[in-house]
């Protein structure tokens, strides 16, 4: 009898202990809350919703080369974000990355050519997010908007362009270079955080960014003299998508 006594306390205090075990489990651990700082590294995905207008040449004979039009590549690189949760559901984010590469194609009369030109983009922006749910939600969507500035490094021009824009009828054959305009430009941004635990994270987020650039390009003919110029506006309005890991410091 005395066994069976001291059975029971026994019994009770370990369905006592793994009850306490298997809250603990099932407790979820704050995800995002005011003051953390989380570090998102991934991979960015840009698809330009592009279009553009002829290209005009300004110097020495004005007018349009009539039908042209550009076309840009998609682009794929490393991204790396900075979060800052200001409470439990604003956070401001700073988004950076490995400056991806564009390709710029010719398209109507300027098909023949192929490729015109190379181009890296550097665009960090700053996103101020707001985050549904509580900081203990293992889902957690959210909305932003924010601001980038664009410019560009690297730009490089196919000989097939090059020689297009310096015949001889202006003195060429020659080289060309363009400069492309730099901008600032509003970014729309929804997405979705799924916390593993308190510390690690998978994010996704899709960015619309209204963008247009400036191009000009400057034809020379041996001699480092302008032989031409030429204008055009292209229109990029990206969609930016990324994937990524984050870690909760």
């Amino acid at each position: 009898m005395r066994g069976l006594r001291m059975t029971k306390p026994l019994n009770a205090l370990s369905k006592l202990a793994a009850l306490s075990v298997l809250a603990a489990i099932s407790l979820p651990a704050a995800a995002q809350q005011a003051g953390d700082n989380i570090v998102n590294v991934g991979w960015f995905h840009l698809r330009p919703n592009e279009s553009s207008e002829p290209l005009t040449r300004t110097f020495p004979a004005p007018g349009q080369v009539a039908g042209s039009s550009a076309s840009i590549s998609n682009a794929d690189t490393l991204g790396l974000a900075f979060t800052h949760f200001f409470t439990d559901n604003f956070a401001l984010t700073a988004d950076l990355g490995v400056p991806p590469k564009f390709k710029l194609y010719g398209g109507g009369t300027l098909a023949s050519l192929g490729q015109l030109g190379k181009a890296k983009q550097w665009s960090p922006a700053v996103i101020a997010k707001w985050y549904f749910g509580d900081k203990n939600s293992q889902l957690r969507p959210f909305v932003g908007v924010g601001v980038t500035r664009v410019w560009y490094s690297g730009v490089q021009l196919t000989p097939s362009l090059q020689a297009a824009v310096t015949p001889a009828i202006f003195g060429g054959p020659g080289t060309a270079s363009a400069n492309l305009s730099s901008s600032w430009a509003p970014v729309a941004n929804v997405g979705l955080t799924y916390n593993f635990n308190a510390k690690w994270s998978l994010g996704f987020s899709v960015a619309y960014i209204p963008l247009k650039t400036d191009a000009e390009i400057i034809g020379r003919n041996n001699a480092g003299t302008v032989i031409s110029r030429n204008t055009t506006r292209l229109t990029i309005d990206p969609l930016v998508t990324f994937l990524s890991v984050g870690y909760k410091f």
